[in-house]
């Protein structure tokens, strides 16, 4: 399956689904902030773009409506956004890395940790 690309309002509704494991389409728009809630048929229509997008699928029907789960994993839709990034910078990690340093996003915590998984990184890459 190749890795949807994925608008704001989808990753929302994506979230709701990777975090309550299924919903129905009522139940996702109700997730939403009651401010800034989109209208059900917004959410029916983005539910069934990523339908056709292979990223939700039906699980059931209930009565008149379906309930819907998540058919691609958080780690892979947020693997996909990260390779989309990177492609406006034509593949460099630079400038990504020197802006969330600046923000105070990246802490040294985050850095002892990709330190750690560079490591096991070039461990396998010398033990194959």
């Amino acid at each position: 399956m190749a890795d949807p690309k994925l608008t704001k309002l989808e990753l929302q509704i994506m979230e709701t689904l990777w975090t309550r494991g299924s919903a129905s389409i009522r139940e996702i728009q109700e997730s939403f902030p009651e401010k800034k809630r989109p209208a059900y048929t917004t959410i029916q229509t983005t539910v069934y773009r990523l339908e056709s997008k292979k990223a939700v699928r039906r699980v059931k029907k209930v009565g008149n409506f379906h309930i819907f789960e998540a058919a691609v994993s958080r780690d892979i839709a947020q693997r996909k956004l990260i390779d989309d990034l990177l492609a406006l910078f034509g593949g460099r990690t630079q400038p990504v890395m020197a802006h969330l340093i600046e923000s105070g996003r990246l802490t040294l915590a985050d850095v002892k940790e990709a330190e750690k998984t560079l490591r096991k990184l070039e461990k396998k890459e010398h033990s194959s």
